[in-house]
Formats: structure tokens, sequence, C-alpha cells
């Protein structure tokens, strides 16, 4: 049975019990609501990583959690054995949603990445005509997309990497935002896929040169190559668009989605394609016990109707500009900022110091303690990115916040 416990007593359960995988900031939380978090003392805190984006449309939406409550009290799994009534429901919503044919319901983003990974090497034997067994696909360096064997052997961070081996074979990387490297690339015929994030959100909100995505679709399309967006972080209205590859009036040929594709209310993910892709799966080839459940799909519904009724793209564009206004004026204040770079509410500052510094994270306990949650990434880079659903006036309290907090710890 749950017990109250205090933040040093839940702490230590988790310092005994648990795989040391993670290295959390020390609050223990409790609750949430909208863009607040609340830990077991009842303090109450500004959230500015929405769980690496999850949780875009706020903290236990009430649209989101009714649609929760009142699928869970009829039906919850199936197994994809039979039919359930609502997953034909929420397929013909999210493809007209997005404006796809079809969509292969999963759990997670990494298995997002799987299934695009798969389906694209099934169109590159059955519709390119690549020899079996010998399809490629780019990545781009700096690409995050989860720690399964698959993630990792394109990573070239070593801490995900490092004490794995041996990797998947059929990937290559080549530069982010490098359009050289990817035309060179693209001349091996037995290139199938790139895989791509629009902006690479873990790697420190790295966003590329203005026409790097259109670019690359349009040499994809001349190498007949699949062009395939991660849009698990950059998705769902994060970067004042619904999707960031919107910015560049670029429609991949596969699209991965997770995170925010449920509010963050229970593992939810999605890749959309046209027919002449996604049918190249047949049955028994690619599945979840899971994947598709009624649970989920009533969820992602309510999630995607919230995103829309709520203007929350609209919303995180507005507010990403001011956001970014506000922080660049930091970098005229103080030099412990270096530079801000973002879009939307998908933000991050980089801190004038080494990567493998102490000072974001020391600057993100010293937020922690005014009130406002963040997370340090790539040792100096602080990323910044709300629920959408934050205020104007919440925003540039906010604001306030992380200013006095890096003025006074630069003092």
């Amino acid at each position: 049975m749950k017990q109250e416990l205090t933040s040093d007593q839940a702490i230590a359960l988790e310092s005994k019990f648990g795989a040391k995988n993670y290295h959390p900031l020390p609050v223990v939380l409790s609750k949430g609501e909208g863009v607040f978090l609340y830990d077991v003392e009842g303090k109450r805190y500004f959230d500015f990583l929405s769980a690496y984006s999850a949780v875009n449309q706020g903290h236990c939406h009430p649209r989101i959690i009714k649609a929760l409550i009142t699928q869970a009290g009829k039906l919850t799994l199936t197994s994809r054995a039979f039919h359930n009534d609502v997953l034909g429901q929420y397929e013909q919503y999210v493809t007209a949603y997005f404006g796809y044919d079809r969509v292969l319901p999963m759990n997670t983003g990494v298995e997002g990445g799987e299934t695009a990974v798969k389906l694209c090497r099934k169109w590159a034997y059955n519709v390119k005509g690549v020899p079996e067994n010998k399809a490629k696909i780019l990545f781009a360096e700096g690409n995050f997309w989860g720690r399964t064997l698959a993630a990792i052997s394109t990573s070239t961070d070593p801490l995900s990497r490092k004490g794995f081996g041996p990797y998947m074979p059929g990937f290559e990387l080549i530069p982010y935002n490098n359009i050289a490297a990817l035309e060179k690339a693209l001349e091996d015929p037995n290139v199938a896929g790139f895989m791509v994030e629009p902006i690479q959100g873990e790697a420190g909100v790295m966003v590329p040169d203005a026409g790097y995505l259109k670019k690359s679709y349009e040499l994809c399309r001349k190498n007949n190559v699949l062009l395939i967006a991660d849009e698990v972080q950059t998705g769902i209205a994060r970067t004042g668009k619904l999707l960031a590859s919107e910015y560049e009036a670029v429609k991949p040929d596969i699209l991965i989605l997770g995170k925010a594709l449920s509010g963050g209310v229970f593992p939810v993910s999605a890749v959309l394609a046209r027919d002449e892709i996604m049918l190249t799966i047949k049955p028994g080839e690619h599945g979840s016990t899971f994947g598709g459940n009624p649970l989920a799909c009533a969820v992602a519904i309510a999630a995607l109707e919230v995103i829309k009724d709520e203007n929350l793209s609209e919303n995180a564009f507005r507010l990403g500009n001011i956001f970014r206004e506000r922080m660049n004026q930091l970098v005229d204040k103080t030099e412990k900022v270096k530079l801000v770079r973002g879009k939307g509410l998908l933000n991050a500052i980089v801190i004038n110091d080494t990567e493998d510094s102490n000072t974001a994270w020391n600057i993100c306990l010293k937020l922690l303690k005014n009130g406002l949650l963040a997370k340090p990434t790539h040792g100096n880079i602080i990323r910044f990115a709300p629920p959408l659903v934050i205020t104007e006036a919440q925003l540039l309290e906010c604001c306030t916040i992380i200013e006095k907090t890096i003025l006074e710890f630069e003092n």
C-alpha cells in the first residue's frame, strides 16, 4: 500500500531498490496541474521540462483524464488478436489530422523509431528493389531517438553507446545540417531512408539552417529515398507549428510521433505513411500487445482535440518569441549565457562554460530552489520547454525567475 513519504525517504527508496540509470534533480513530485508540479511537502514549481515535451497539454488535463477514466471503466486491452471499437475511430482521426493514408500504432517513442526503420527497410526490398539485406538508412550525428540497441547503434553519444556493442549494421551517420554530406551519402543506390529530427532536442535544441529539411527532402525524392521525420519531441505543437517540418512545407514520407500524442497520460506512439510504404508490412511481421489498445486510442483522440481546440500551436509560437527575446537580454547582462536558440516553446540557453562543467547543473539546482524545474542536457546546455497551456503572465514570471537565478549565480 502506498505510504506518505518525505522527499528524503522517497529518494532513499529509489536509491536502494532501483537501477541507477537516471540522475534526477533532488525533488520528489506528487501532483501535477496545468503548468505546475508539487512536491511531497506541498511546494509548487513551474514545470519547464514537460516530461521531455510529453506534457504539452499540461499536467492532468481534465479532458484527457476524463477520456482515460471513461475508457478505463469499459475496456483497456484486447491485444490485436481481436478488433476493438476504438482503434478504427482513432486510426481514422489521426490519419486525417496529420494528412496520411495509414497509421501503425505503438507505445513508446523509441518503438516508433524502430517501426519506421522496419517499414523503410521493407519498402526498400519490396518497392525500391534494393538487394536483400543491403538496405542502408542514414542518420544525422547528434540524433537521439531512444536507447534500444538499434537506437544506440545510430548514436554519437558515448554515454548511450559505450559498452553495449556489437551494434546493428545497415546504419550510416552523416553530419547534421550538412546538405553536401547528405548528397554524397545518397550516391549509394542501397540507401533506403534518411531519419532526421527537424530540431535535435536532446542534443541541445540544435536548430538547423533555414532550408535544411526542405533540401534534404528534395534530395531524397530525387534519389528515391524516404525522408523519415522523427517528430517525437518536436511534434504536436511544441515548436509553434503542429509539426516542426511544417516550417519548411515538408511532408515526410514517414512521420514518427509520440510523447504528447497522449498528453503524457499514457504511452502512445504512432508511425504514419502513405499506402505504398505502410502496406509493405504484412500480418505477423510487426506488432505489439499494447499497441493500438482502446485505452491509448481514447486518450490520444482527446489529447489531439485539446491541441486543436485550445490553439496550442499558436500559443507556443507567440510565447516562444517572447521567451527568446527575454532570454537574449541575458546574453548582454551576463557572461554566463553564451547564446539562446529554439523555436516555439522548445528552447535552450547555452551556458558559457565547458561541456564537462557542473555549471548548468548547479544553475538548475538554484532554479529548483526558486520554484522552476529544468534540466541540463549535454553538460552546459539548459533546455526550457514548459507545457503549451502556459499563459503570457506565467511565462513572464518564469523569465524573471530564470534571469534572477542566473544573475545571482554569477554573483
